[in-house]
């Protein structure tokens, strides 16, 4: 008997918790029911709202790549349930380790995501203050900000705080001996952290199904961490099992791991062609599944959208569109210097001299980098123009 390289094959099916179907009907859920009941309709109206908003700036910030406005991009579509979700049910005193694809987390986060592309059109570490917002920069490493937040959250149950750390990770993460060091460290010490994974079915071009035989969630008791896997295209069920497990965390309960069952529509990145490695059925399949379109059923039918507050919605996601775009082709070329700024908290004396090595070879270019640097930027306003 053959496999499918495509799904777990383990023997111990997982219970899949949801709240909202891909239908949009409201479905009931014993654990989860009880952590979103506060919602009002403005509420679950503004879980749209986030979603249609991310999704337009993801399609913006791509085609910005494809115009030579940022360097690179990793697209999140398919993924704005999982990130509206999660994000929505932390407290600003939560600290939050992302990886380079949660720019919908970064939105929620109420970070500037015109400044936040800095990173991707080469001007920038980073988009924000990560002590401003309660979230770290993006970590490029794959599976390192485990580490972090685990650090992270052991430090605020030794402070005796009520606030809890988050790592977000890919499905590939869950292969990375950084995330078990972690889920190691998280059960012995039962730090408030949660481990957030998206389990998109791709790392990069391996399937899910290459990488664990059975559901990535089953893996966390294994360590003495409780999971839950979640419907990751279901905003609702998202925000609910993040707060069962921030409970947890606030509680003493310790660790928490949640899979969220989602799908990335486009490419890895936009240096990627998924078209090479995935067949056209399977994004079909998830299409039938958008985390909007369902979002958007069950409101109408729940007769909590109507046209005046979609039309609102749909402009508010426009403008945020045309800011961002207007905001990144105006971001001011960095200071070459400037790329030794911000490295360590105290400088040493190596830093100093590579900082000094690298002004004397810049020196050493200096009329052919002004010449170079005109002709760039005379480029760069003919493209703009």
């Amino acid at each position: 008997m053959t496999h499918s390289r495509h799904e777990p094959k383990g023997p111990a099916a997982m219970k899949m918790h949801q709240l909202i179907t891909a239908d949009g009907d409201r479905v009931a859920d014993e654990l989860l029911d009880g952590f979103v009941s506060d919602l009002d309709d403005q509420s679950l109206r503004n879980l749209y709202e986030d979603m249609v908003v991310i999704r337009r700036i993801d399609f913006e910030s791509t085609a910005l790549q494809r115009q030579g406005q940022l360097a690179l991009w990793p697209p999140l579509v398919g993924q704005e349930a999982s990130q509206v979700g999660s994000a929505r049910a932390l407290e600003k005193e939560d600290f939050i380790f992302p990886t380079y694809r949660e720019n919908g987390v970064v939105y929620c986060r109420g970070a500037e995501m015109s400044k936040a592309v800095g990173v991707w059109r080469g001007t920038s570490n980073t988009g924000w203050d990560p002590h401003e917002y309660n979230m770290a920069t993006p970590q490029i490493i794959i599976g390192a900000q485990t580490l972090h937040a685990t650090g992270y959250a052991m430090g605020l149950a030794l402070e005796g705080k009520e606030s809890l750390a988050i790592a977000y990770l890919g499905d590939g993460a869950t292969s990375q001996g950084d995330v078990h060091e972690a889920m190691v460290f998280a059960a012995s010490f039962q730090a408030p952290v949660i481990f957030f994974c998206q389990n998109n079915h791709w790392a990069i071009s391996e399937p899910v199904g290459l990488q664990s035989h059975v559901p990535l969630a089953g893996r966390a008791p294994g360590y003495g961490i409780p999971s839950l896997q979640v419907d990751g295209n279901d905003v609702l069920a998202v925000l609910a099992a993040t707060r069962w497990a921030a409970h947890r965390a606030r509680t003493g309960g310790g660790p928490s791991f949640i899979e969220a069952v989602t799908y990335r529509m486009g490419p890895h990145t936009t240096a990627d062609d998924p078209t090479r490695y995935r067949g056209v059925t399977e994004l079909e399949e998830w299409g039938a599944k958008d985390p909007l379109a369902r979002m958007r059923t069950f409101l109408i039918n729940a007769g909590k959208l109507d046209d005046e507050a979609e039309a609102a919605i749909s402009a508010k996601a426009d403008e945020q569109a045309a800011a961002l775009r207007l905001a990144c082709i105006n971001l001011p070329d960095p200071e070459a210097m400037s790329l030794f700024e911000n490295v360590y908290v105290h400088e040493h004396s190596e830093l100093e001299l590579q900082r000094e090595q690298y002004r004397a070879y810049l020196a050493s270019f200096e009329p052919a980098t002004a010449s170079a640097t005109q002709g760039v930027n005379a480029n760069a306003q003919r493209s703009v123009s």
